[in-house]
């Protein structure tokens, strides 16, 4: 697994390249951990585009990393979900407490429905 980070104003923004699973959780978590202690007035901005596969293990990173960030009133956003990764994900009701998008910029890659 890889993991490449930039600051931007607002959020530290981590591209992740690998699988999230049990051999990786830990170096992630470290990884993760450190920024969010570096960067203690910005939001953070997990980049899935690269990941292919997501366990409880991964998971359980991800939920820990949001629990801690919405404890100092910072957020937590992925960008970049593949669909099987979503399914992980929405299956978990992840979806239901931080912001979810399909692309990298934050967009939907769908359009959307027109009222």
């Amino acid at each position: 697994m890889t993991i490449i980070h930039s600051v931007h104003r607002q959020s530290v923004h981590v591209r992740i390249k690998g699988d999230l699973d049990l051999k990786t959780a830990d170096a992630l978590r470290e990884s993760l951990d450190q920024l969010i202690d570096r960067y203690r007035d910005k939001d953070l901005v997990l980049d899935l585009e690269d990941v292919a596969f997501m366990d409880s293990s991964g998971l359980g990173v991800i939920l820990g990393r949001y629990r801690r960030l919405a404890q100092q009133g910072r957020r937590l956003r992925l960008e970049g979900v593949r669909p099987a990764v979503k399914v992980v994900l929405e299956l978990a009701g992840i979806d239901s407490i931080m912001s979810i998008s399909d692309s990298a910029d934050g967009r939907p890659t769908a359009p959307q429905p027109q009222s």
